[in-house]
């Protein structure tokens, strides 16, 4: 079960500390309740970072970590006169100013109230003081109160929220920026390696750029992934950077790649070497912007003591991976969760369906085989009829498991029981094991759907073993399980995961498992 959400929220609104305090009890503290399921599943876009990653190591280039936070000033020697309008586009970094606090007798009379007999005025104050000269990080306020103080962990924090002082902090913008472009980084790293290594010097990267963009679209996003590399060296043509480009783009998919020289230089490449990389939308048939590159302006890199030409390819990688996956709109394919519509193939639905019921004990896994198998062996024989699928012994308890159907004219299993589970486009469907050739829809299922491989009778002996192991745990004679006809799969002891039974309601796909099951367990504990 979980939360009662409403609950919880009414209850912080009145009263957030108390709430806080008192969530601890929704926690268990013990047990092993927790057992992993298969769901494991990487991104692509991680898929593509690490193919990428091995492609530029098989190239020759070696990997390193580039700078992510950069000074202001470090965007003017880079850009020149160009930086201001560069600024524009850049995520500035922010920082709270510690304040002063004071301690009025108000104050001291409300913590009286929320700390019975407090008179550690001189402490409270001296852990203020040390809190705004950074002696206290702020993440350990609440801890050193209470160490100090000797008060509890929830009138640690009624006591600070008595302050206005920290209701009231603003950032302070500083100069520090997060990188737009990885090349802001690069500079740092070129002017310290090329002490440490001979020429050439091959590097490449992969992290994220941050951009304040005017707006998020198909193709936008304020924060990407880029690989980037640079090479130094004594010798290098911009016809060789056009090579290098196009091999890396071959390597990645694409044959066909358009280069275009931009007629606005960005600064820090020298005029007329740079160039943006073009392959066309699968889809669209649209020719995207996947890349840039060109030489970096020796200006720029006179400013960082780098005598030696530098080649520099930028590759976006979403945009790489949104014409792969032939998808539209990158943000769909980066955050799937905000931007896509709920989507489930059929071996996604399948991997939900389980037991609502099942043995946990290796002797109730047995048992649940054994009243499969009797149930198998014996489906036809006419009733009244009676067949023992297990006797032995549980713990003390001795154990007698007989499936059984008393009325007269009829089979022991009713024509249902060896349904199997299928789905197909989306749709949960019984599918009998006997006739379905007959009808075209059950052809198609068959045919084309996904087989969950579970019957009606798996479903039925995980109950029927469940319920034996809670009875013999309780001490109970006797057991009864009787499943007649199926409507529903809570009726055949099954679930489906909430979220594909809501892609199958949103999309009005079908659960269809109605059947004439007839089965019956009658099982005795002495």
């Amino acid at each position: 079960m979980g939360f009662d959400i409403e609950r919880v929220k009414r209850r912080a609104e009145e009263d957030f500390e108390q709430a806080w305090l008192d969530s601890k009890d929704m926690i268990k503290k013990k047990g092993k309740l927790l057992s992993l399921r298969k769901k494991g599943s990487s991104h692509p876009l991680f898929d593509l970072i690490q193919e990428i990653r091995q492609l530029l190591i098989e190239l020759g280039f070696r990997e390193v970590v580039v700078p992510t936070l950069i000074e202001k000033s470090e965007i003017f020697k880079q850009y020149g006169p160009q930086a201001p309008v560069i600024l524009d586009r850049i995520f500035f970094l922010a920082a709270l100013e510690r304040p002063d606090i004071g301690i009025s007798n108000e104050k001291i009379s409300k913590i009286k109230k929320i700390v019975k007999g407090f008179d550690s005025v001189d402490g409270l104050q001296s852990v203020f003081r040390r809190y705004k000269t950074g002696k206290i990080e702020a993440d350990d306020l609440s801890e050193v109160l209470m160490d100090e103080l000797g008060v509890e962990e929830g009138q640690a924090t009624a006591i600070l929220s008595l302050f206005e002082e920290f209701q009231e902090l603003e950032p302070v913008p500083t100069n520090m920026t997060l990188r737009s472009h990885t090349t802001a980084g690069w500079f740092f790293v070129l002017q310290e390696v090329q002490q440490r290594e001979d020429l050439p010097i091959q590097l490449f990267t992969v992290g994220s750029k941050y951009r304040r963009e005017q707006k998020l679209d198909r193709t936008h996003l304020c924060k990407s992934w880029t690989a980037s590399l640079v090479v130094m060296t004594e010798k290098m043509s911009l016809e060789d950077g056009k090579r290098l480009t196009e091999k890396i783009m071959k390597e990645l998919g694409f044959e066909e790649v358009d280069f275009n020289i931009k007629r606005a230089t960005s600064k820090y490449y020298a005029p007329q070497t740079e160039f943006e990389v073009y392959v066309k939308h699968p889809e669209t048939g649209e020719m995207i912007e996947v890349g840039d590159a060109g030489f970096y302006s020796p200006v720029t890199l006179a400013r960082y003591g780098i005598s030696n030409q530098v080649f520099n390819l930028g590759i976006g990688l979403e945009r790489i991976l949104m014409i792969r996956e032939g998808e539209v709109d990158i943000r769909a394919l980066v955050y799937p969760y905000q931007y896509r519509e709920l989507e489930f193939s059929d071996n996604e639905v399948a991997r939900t369906l389980e037991f609502e019921k099942e043995p946990k004990t290796n002797i109730g896994k047995k048992i649940a085989e054994r009243i499969k198998k009797t149930a198998e062996d014996h489906k036809d024989e006419p009733s009244p009829c009676k067949f023992s699928a297990f006797k032995g012994k549980i713990n003390d308890s001795e154990v007698l498991v007989q499936i059984v159907e008393p009325e007269k004219d009829t089979k022991l299993i009713g024509p249902a029981g060896f349904n199997e589970i299928y789905i197909y486009d989306g749709n949960v469907i019984g599918v009998p094991p006997e006739g379905w050739k007959e009808d075209e829809f059950l052809k198609k299922v068959r045919e084309k759907g996904i087989s969950t491989g579970i019957t009606y009778m798996d479903a039925f002996a995980a109950q029927v073993a469940s319920e034996i192991e809670e009875a013999v745990q309780k001490g109970k004679g006797e057991v009864k399980v009787r499943v007649p006809i199926a409507r529903s799969l809570n009726d055949i002891n099954l679930k489906l995961g909430k979220s594909a039974r809501r892609y199958i309601t949103n999309n009005k796909k079908r659960i269809d498992v109605r059947g004439p099951v007839f089965a019956t367990a009658i099982v005795k504990i002495d």
